[in-house]
């Protein structure tokens, strides 16, 4: 991996053993920047602060192994990435204005890839990790982890059921709560209509209706107008002698008559003529049939304005015109109908929430089993792992407890509260010798057994749902002594199964190493790419020296140092 710009790195190289890596170094020498570069690496969250004052970005560059045919692979390759003789190339680049940008196999990626690809790749665990160990939800997160698929099963059945019965509950709810108003609502869907219902409107009636209005209202204008025109086209019998424009066109067209043989151009004129005339002879009829036909009666009047006042009314409280009602009222018959089964829904959705409730309880009972039958079995392991860390007395238990609930669900006769994840509240618990009574680790632990139980639970998992590596950042704080010998050598054993990097403060954890890191600054207070060297003999000796006494050349701490690592080198 190689740093770049990240807080007080400057430029390092930091070479990771397969087996056992221990990372050292004096407080604030840069330590914690290799935990974070990893982190970035592993898509954690960027932050401008990390970048080195006066760098434009900070870079983090990895070659990681990824185990042939994995999830990881797999899910890499979909993205696009290309691998190199079974690695994957990692970069993450944070800006100082706080950007980030990752790449994956050569290809651009989202962050969010990285960290889906960590899961498969690299357990992390910190001081805070162990501060996350206290809640009771990790803690059934850690039992629910450790027992595979015969919890995963049921839950995944538990959590769908559970969705639904939230939804249908929040349905009922919204239906119940909302009674009065909908009835109100229904009250004003059936009133309007019934009133639309009353004057049975027609699509367009409104526009024939003014139509009829403005006729009915200029009816003898009209009908004065029609007789002048019929007269004018067709003569009027009470005057013989006048001239009418049928008579003129007709003479006209005699005239021509005569003569159209002699010219095409002159005949084609006197047939449009002819034209004219049938066209005049049609409209004077109908001009004679629309006086006839004309109803100037004041009674048909007031009903057209009597029915237009009635559209008028429906116009005003449910659309801009006739169409816009009658969509109207389509709509709210469909909505009435709605409201209307709302007893019926009420009726179906009360028996799905009970025959919902009733399969929570089954799938929660079956899934406290599982969690019952798995905590004995993960006791016994992390107990055991314990003994093997300077605990020999120490005994690990789960309670895993049911709370009494009237709005809950029934698990073996009782009715208890349920959530997302089940019935049940799990409590770690660690009787740290005998005769001493179980009690919660966030009450009965101290920081070095927290250590050490976070230690075993990790062993543990590591033969249950192994990853190919495991980074432990100063999780052997608060132990000392003999406790911290047995640390070391249990990462050790780790190491033999998986990749494990330590950042460490303890000698004793340091020394069982199969590789020790030395992370030292600068006298400008920066860490170079020679700031990060591999220590190797005397280099070992004298940074064990000084983790164990704080004085390189002491011969004690030399004489202890090199015990520990014959003791280490004895062990392997």
């Amino acid at each position: 991996m190689r740093i770049r710009s990240l807080g007080v790195i400057d430029d390092a190289v930091v070479e990771l053993s397969p087996g056992f890596t221990a990372v050292t170094g004096e407080t604030g020498a840069g330590k914690t920047m290799v935990v974070t570069s990893l982190g970035l690496l592993l898509g954690g969250r960027a932050d401008a602060a990390l970048v080195r004052i006066g760098a434009r970005n900070a870079v983090v560059e990895g070659r990681i192994a990824v185990p042939e045919g994995s999830r990881a692979v797999v899910r890499a390759e979909e993205a696009g990435a290309e691998l190199d003789e079974g690695t994957l190339l990692v970069s993450r680049t944070v800006s100082a204005e706080g950007r980030s940008r990752a790449h994956l196999g050569g290809r651009s990626v989202p962050v969010g890839l990285l960290a889906e690809l960590a899961d498969d790749l690299v357990a992390v665990h910190g001081q805070s990790d162990q501060q996350g160990l206290l809640k009771l939800s990790r803690q059934r997160q850690a039992l629910d982890r450790y027992a595979g698929y015969a919890v995963a099963v049921p839950l995944g059945k538990y959590a769908e059921a559970y969705k639904r019965l939230r939804a249908v509950t929040a349905e009922l709810e919204e239906i119940t709560t909302r009674a009065r108003e909908r009835a109100q609502e229904a009250d004003l869907l059936r009133f309007g209509l019934e009133e639309i219902a009353a004057v049975e409107p027609r699509a367009g009636e409104d526009t024939e209706l003014a139509e009829e209005a403005e006729r009915l209202g200029h009816a003898e204008a009209l009908a004065s107008a029609a007789a002048v025109a019929h007269a004018a086209l067709a003569g009027n019998p009470e005057d013989p002698e006048g001239v009418d424009a049928g008579t003129l066109v007709a003479g006209a067209q005699r005239a021509l008559e005569a003569v159209r043989a002699h010219d095409p151009a002159l005949a084609a004129l006197t047939d449009r003529i002819g034209e004219i005339g049938i066209l005049l002879r049609d409209v004077a009829g109908e001009l004679a049939g629309y006086a006839d036909d004309l109803d100037a009666d004041p009674l048909r009047l007031a009903a057209v304005e009597e029915r237009r006042a009635a559209l008028t009314a429906l116009t005003r409280k449910y659309g801009e015109d006739v169409a816009e009602v009658l969509a109207w009222a389509e709509r709210s018959a469909a909505r009435l109908g709605e409201l209307e089964g709302d007893d019926e829904r009420i009726g179906e959705l009360t028996a799905e929430r009970d025959a919902l409730r009733s399969e929570l309880g089954a799938l929660a009972q079956e899934l406290s089993e599982a969690r019952a039958e798995a905590a004995e079995r993960f006791a016994a392991a992390v107990t055991e792992e314990l003994a093997s860390l300077a605990m020999p007395h120490a005994r690990v238990s789960f309670d895993i407890r049911q709370t009494e609930d009237p709005d809950g669900v029934e698990v073996n006769g009782r009715t208890v509260a349920y959530g997302p994840s089940g019935v049940d509240e799990v409590e770690l618990l660690l009787a740290p010798h005998p005769g001493a009574p179980p009690r919660p680790i966030a009450k009965g632990a101290s920081g070095g057994e927290l250590s050490r139980v976070m230690l075993a639970v990790e062993v543990v998992f590591a033969g249950t749902d192994p990853v190919p590596t495991y980074l432990f950042d100063e999780v052997d704080a608060g132990v000392g002594g003999k406790a911290a010998v047995e640390i070391g050598r249990r990462l050790a054993r780790l190491a033999k199964k998986a990749q494990v990097v330590v950042v460490t403060h303890l000698p004793q954890v340091a020394a069982f190493a199969d590789r020790q890191l030395l992370v030292e600054k600068t006298d400008d207070g920066s860490v170079t790419r020679s700031g990060v060297k591999v220590l190797e003999g005397e280099d070992r000796v004298r940074e064990l020296s000084r983790m164990l006494a704080g004085q390189e050349d002491s011969e004690t701490a030399r004489a202890h140092a090199e015990e520990l690592l014959a003791t280490a080198r004895a062990d392997a």
